[in-house]
């Protein structure tokens, strides 16, 4: 497991459906960056959520990577345009 410098996150609640939780998960398992999750195959997201209960099967990663990897390059507006045309990260 990587150690979180906190010099070095992201604030990964800007994804679109992903909040405080999810992002200690994602943190736990490494991701800390938008890069990072950006670089995370959908699968090991699911893996991610999965182990950690039940209470997180409402949750769909399958377009974080995309928002992220807008974020890191600072897209923030094609962020906001394609966040305003999903339904709770989706």
């Amino acid at each position: 497991k990587k150690i979180a410098n906190k010099s070095s996150t992201d604030d990964l609640t800007k994804i679109e459906g992903i909040g405080p939780k999810v992002t200690s998960l994602l943190s736990d398992a490494g991701i800390i960056t938008f890069s990072d999750l950006g670089a995370t195959k959908v699968g090991v997201l699911r893996s991610i959520l999965a182990e950690a209960g039940n209470q997180f099967n409402v949750h769909n990663p399958s377009t974080w990577a995309k928002q992220a990897k807008l974020a890191a390059k600072g897209n923030w507006d094609k962020l906001k345009k394609l966040q305003d045309e999903l339904n709770g990260g989706v």
